[in-house]
């Protein structure tokens, strides 16, 4: 094997949405940049076996539910003839293309690209080994951008194919006619809405007594009502053993009731959260502080405890989105240019890629009332309006949260078709801090989605003309 020693600037571990706009940001500062990556793709789990992937089927997802739709307004479709073999392919196809932008910008970028797994040696040097190669890397400064991976359960066996990760369940390898997930977060929850609608009979359950317990109440009335068709999902219910026959899995559960429960599964899918991948980076020995969790603690620009070496993404906490580690990954990389910039956003948006979709940023009233906030909840339900009820898509809501001593908005969620992308607005107006009149006199075109923005403004400023309107005297 033969080995080679390196000097960079900034060497940024992890490839990433974090740790590939780390590294782009840097060498667009003007620093020397490597970017070390265990697997032979970049892009990490987001690109390859996540957000993209997922998108890719989930958007095949709502092609079927709104097929499904059509035939109470007249319009039959048979059930889709799925191929298995195509869609994969297809999916394949888009995740290549993307992986090999990336490699074509970095190159662009004269960023070296290193494939290989990294193991600290001291607080400004770094062993990686890429099976031929052993590099030894001497830099200023590091940014740790190494991602999560799923949590596994003791109670399940690693050695049966049968037991998937996300990663297994966005292979498609097979349609389960029984499938389990465990787990009612959002990636539960999405690949429950993909493998229901393709033709799974889904069961979803969750040790938790509510579901997203982070959403409104409300928001959390229509989303059962809306998946009351699609799957079935169980709540207060753990697993306590399984036993492995060759015609299916059997899980035993246990419910609030100590009730247990036996069914027959032919999948089960492990989806209750992430963990940081930091355990195989050596941090203990150079000394950089992690949390309970394995987390790695940081301060407003990014750096460890050791001031030279910087984390971002999955590995410095929740929450564990794609874009905050992309917003924090250019803060990293402006601070080590010199640049005195801080991650202190108002707000981080969220959305779970359902059907119907919810999205929600900024305080809820749940916040609300727990930071003894005085403040409004305004909300326009999707049943008036007319694009809304056009497009077949009447099950949703606009909410939006008010300060009532301000009139600023804070915070906002909505439920229904592309509610992700109505979100934007919301939370550019809570960026901006704009109040009630900002929203409720800016014209939104009609018929749209998103004018249910302006007419939830206009509930709570009074002005409503499409409802009634209960503070006319405003």
């Amino acid at each position: 094997m033969m080995n080679k020693e390196l000097h960079t600037q900034v060497v940024v571990i992890g490839a990433g949405p974090a740790g590939y706009t780390a590294a782009f940001r840097c060498a667009d500062l003007g620093l020397n940049t490597v970017l070390i990556e265990r697997y032979n793709t970049l892009g990490g789990v987001c690109l390859n076996v996540g957000c993209i992937p997922s998108k890719y089927l989930l958007n095949i997802s709502q092609v079927i539910n709104n097929s499904k739709k059509l035939s109470f307004q007249g319009v039959e479709f048979q059930f889709p003839k799925l191929d298995l073999l195509k869609i994969n392919f297809e999916k394949n196809k888009i995740i290549d293309g993307l992986t090999n932008n990336l490699k074509i910008m970095s190159k662009k970028r004269n960023i070296q690209i290193i494939h290989g797994k990294a193991v600290f040696n001291d607080k400004n040097s770094i062993f990686v080994n890429d099976n031929n190669v052993k590099y030894l890397i001497y830099f200023d400064y590091a940014i740790i951008a190494t991602g999560s991976k799923s949590i596994k359960l003791s109670q399940l066996p690693n050695d049966d194919s049968r037991i998937w990760d996300s990663t297994n369940a966005l292979e498609i390898s097979m349609i389960p006619k029984r499938l389990l997930i465990v787990g009612a977060g959002i990636i539960g929850l999405e690949m429950g809405t993909f493998y229901s609608s393709i033709g799974s009979n889904v069961d979803i359950i969750d040790s938790c007594d509510k579901l997203l317990p982070l959403l409104d109440r409300d928001i959390i009335n229509i989303f059962e009502k809306s998946i009351k068709k699609q799957f079935n999902i169980i709540l207060n219910r753990t697993i306590l053993s399984v036993e492995n026959k060759v015609n299916g899995i059997f899980v035993t559960m246990i419910d609030k009731k100590n009730v247990t429960h036996t069914i027959c599964y032919d999948i089960i899918l492990v989806a209750v959260g992430r963990n940081p991948m930091t355990h195989h980076l050596n941090l203990e020995k150079i000394g950089i502080v992690l949390d309970q969790r394995g987390f790695i603690n940081v301060d407003n620009q990014l750096k460890t405890n050791i001031s030279n070496i910087y984390a971002v993404g999955d590995v410095v906490g929740f929450p564990m989105l794609a874009h905050k580690g992309i917003y924090q990954a250019s803060i990293a990389a402006e601070v080590i240019s010199g640049q005195k910039h801080y991650f202190n956003p108002r707000i981080i948006p969220s959305i779970a890629y359902t059907y119907p979709e919810i999205a929600w940023v900024g305080i809820s009233e749940l916040d609300a009332q727990r930071l003894k906030i005085d403040y409004h909840s305004a909300n326009f339900p999707w049943k008036a309006s007319g694009k809304a009820l056009a497009s077949n898509c009447s099950d949703g809501m606009t909410k939006l949260i008010f300060d009532k001593n301000t009139n600023r908005i804070i915070g906002g969620a909505v439920i229904g078709e592309h509610a992700g992308e109505l979100l934007g607005e919301i939370g550019l107006a809570i960026e901006m801090a704009c109040d009630v009149e900002d929203i409720a006199l800016t014209i939104h075109a009609h018929p749209t989605l998103y004018e249910s923005i302006g007419l939830s403004a206009k509930i709570f400023s009074g002005t409503i003309t499409d409802l009634l309107n209960h503070n006319k005297n405003k």
